[in-house]
């Protein structure tokens, strides 16, 4: 009966074995269909003021806050290891956080201050300037608030303020974060109008109001002081068209390449984004998704190094041109061994 069963199972499938290509890792590795470098790789960083200083996020194990001249080094490490750029995140004192978020536009701001240190010591590797307020307000929005409201245009202006700040400070790519209508075009006219004409934009364009951002926010301050939520700004997260609305207006203002943001819970938006969009997609493997593959493997519920590997795959298999993660550097010299 077995063997009857086998040669009628073998004809419907006309002789065709599917393992035979999975046999063997030699022949596994012959036929993959996607592959991941450390090109492929952006290392998010977050910038504290100080010297030789560093500390701890409770809730990101493993990731720390630096002092500039410590991002120096981390970028020599990540130069060496062919991690292609940097993102930056400050963490700005309080006392110079306020309603207006007046900081952000500081031209001798941490951030600019960041920037200009590291494009100087280390100027083969990309640097990757987050645009957004919430780094720098008082109450923790993206955005200017009056009444409650987070205010768009009034926004966009500082925003444009920001980027101009920290082109001149040395960032190649002005990322803004904070998904205000129309500050693509904005910050691209501001650009190109001073002289940076060069300074490539990465649009935050599907950028969801997620959960996902806890670890993040306690990274940079602004979760603690955070006032109501980001729901009128940020898309929600039971929406898939109005992602790829998005995508076309930011392409449509000028970014140069742009981002789905969180990563893996959102694998759907960037397949989506590729296979309607001739343009760099990015994708952000965010502070969330780190926590958890971190604390699932402390807890001994998975293999950590396999689910950072499986992880990163899947942002490509979706296709993503690349990840941000802070996974880069060990990820990075791991491919390189």
């Amino acid at each position: 009966m077995a063997e009857q069963w086998h040669k009628h199972d073998m004809d419907l499938l006309g002789g065709r074995r599917l393992r035979r290509t999975r046999r063997t890792a030699w022949s596994r590795a012959m036929v993959r269909e996607t592959t991941l470098t450390p090109a492929d790789l952006i290392w998010p960083l977050f910038v504290i003021e100080g010297e030789n200083q560093k500390t701890q996020i409770r809730t990101m194990p493993g990731v720390e806050r630096l002092s500039v001249d410590l991002c120096i080094e981390a970028a020599k490490q990540a130069r060496d290891a062919g991690i292609p750029a940097l993102a930056l995140f400050p963490n700005t004192p309080d006392h110079l956080r306020s309603e207006n978020g007046a900081e952000a536009f500081n031209p001798d701001n941490l951030m600019c201050r960041a920037l200009s240190a590291i494009k100087s010591a280390v100027p083969e590797i990309g640097l990757i300037a987050d645009v957004a307020l919430d780094e720098y307000s008082s109450d923790g929005q993206d955005g200017l608030v009056r009444d409650g409201e987070v205010l768009n245009d009034e926004t966009v202006e500082v925003m444009i303020k920001s980027a101009l700040v920290q082109s001149k400070a040395g960032a190649d790519i002005i990322a803004p974060s904070d998904m205000m209508d129309g500050r693509v075009g904005a910050i691209r006219a501001a650009l190109d109008a001073s002289g940076y004409e060069q300074t490539q934009i990465m649009a935050y364009a599907a950028k969801y109001a997620s959960f996902y951002y806890g670890p993040f926010r306690e990274a940079v301050g602004s979760g603690s002081r955070l006032k109501g939520d980001k729901r009128t700004y940020q898309m929600d997260y039971a929406n898939s068209d109005e992602a790829l609305r998005e995508i076309e207006q930011d392409i449509a203002e000028g970014a140069d390449s742009v981002m789905v943001k969180p990563g893996m819970p959102y694998l759907d938006i960037v397949r989506r984004a590729r296979d309607n969009f001739n343009i760099p997609i990015y994708a952000y493997q965010v502070s969330g998704e780190y926590a958890m593959i971190e604390m699932a493997a402390a807890a001994g519920a998975i293999d950590r190094q396999g689910a950072i590997v499986e992880s990163l795959h899947a942002f490509k298999r979706a296709g993503a041109n690349g990840v941000l993660t802070y996974f880069a550097l060990e990820m990075a010299r791991e491919l390189t061994q």
